[in-house]
């Protein structure tokens, strides 16, 4: 079970990171789906250290339990208030914030059964 943590963790971590990058970056993409769901162009850079924060607890919670699952919570309420954010001005597409969202719970799960 912790190959499997640690697998799913990495690549969540991952991509936690890429996404990160691209809104420090104002990645011309991501820009559009902030200003589809109305957030703040001057504040995104706290959503990439709200996602960051979520990579290096996801990776440090290897080694300390406690915080990979806290990471993983967090990560889990982040991407639920992502989809909130889409579906809040009736935007569907929001396939790329649930899958997110699944491996974030399946991380938690596997910490959990881990333990």
């Amino acid at each position: 079970m912790f190959i499997a943590t640690v697998i799913v963790s990495v690549l969540l971590a991952a991509l936690l990171v890429f996404s990160a990058i691209g809104k420090l970056r104002r990645d011309p993409a991501q820009m559009k789906t902030m200003r589809q769901v109305g957030f703040p162009e001057d504040r995104v850079w706290s959503l990439a250290a709200a996602e960051t924060a979520g990579a290096v607890g996801l990776v440090a919670g290897l080694f300390v339990w406690p915080l990979g699952v806290a990471a993983a919570v967090g990560v889990i309420v982040y991407f639920i208030g992502a989809g909130a954010a889409h579906l809040r001005v009736r935007d569907t597409n929001i396939a790329a914030p649930v899958i997110i969202l699944l491996v974030a719970a399946a991380d938690l799960a596997l910490r959990l059964l881990s333990a």
